[in-house]
């Protein structure tokens, strides 16, 4: 597993595996969000497979897909909702990691400075230089 710790309370990482979910529970994580729309994915690593396999590791498993015409501040506002309900630290799943960094910089915005949201998710390996403008919009400067 590659996991990118963007915080103590919130990571991200490329797809995991039904296997993964008990190490990810050790690992301390006690919700686990796929941002992975089904239609992308064989059917061992579906939401449903994937929420049975997290249930029976004691994990919390929310299905909050997200395709490029579905990330918007609607879907970074849930996403933040189940962080801030969650009762300990928070992994965030797609297939590369990267929409799941998008949404935590919109979840981010106002909350922590935009070059700050930029600079994390860079030494992680993911570049949203090209969002500094929509992140200073919703963070209403």
């Amino acid at each position: 597993m590659e996991i990118h710790q963007l915080t103590p309370i919130y990571a991200v990482s490329p797809q995991i595996n039904p296997e993964d979910l008990p190490d990810l529970a050790k690992a301390g994580f006690t919700t686990i969000i796929n941002n992975r729309p089904c239609n992308e994915i064989p059917m061992s690593h579906q939401a449903d497979a994937m929420k049975i396999a997290a249930e029976a590791a004691g994990l919390n498993f929310i299905v909050l897909p997200a395709t490029h015409a579905m990330m918007n501040p609607s879907l970074a506002a849930q996403q933040k909702e189940v962080c801030m309900q969650s009762d300990g630290p928070v992994l965030a799943y797609c297939a590369s990691g990267t929409r799941c960094t998008i949404i935590w910089a919109m979840m981010q915005a106002g909350d922590m400075d935009t070059c700050n949201i930029v600079n994390i998710a860079a030494n992680h390996g993911y570049d949203l230089r090209m969002m500094r403008d929509q992140l200073n919009s919703l963070a209403g400067n």
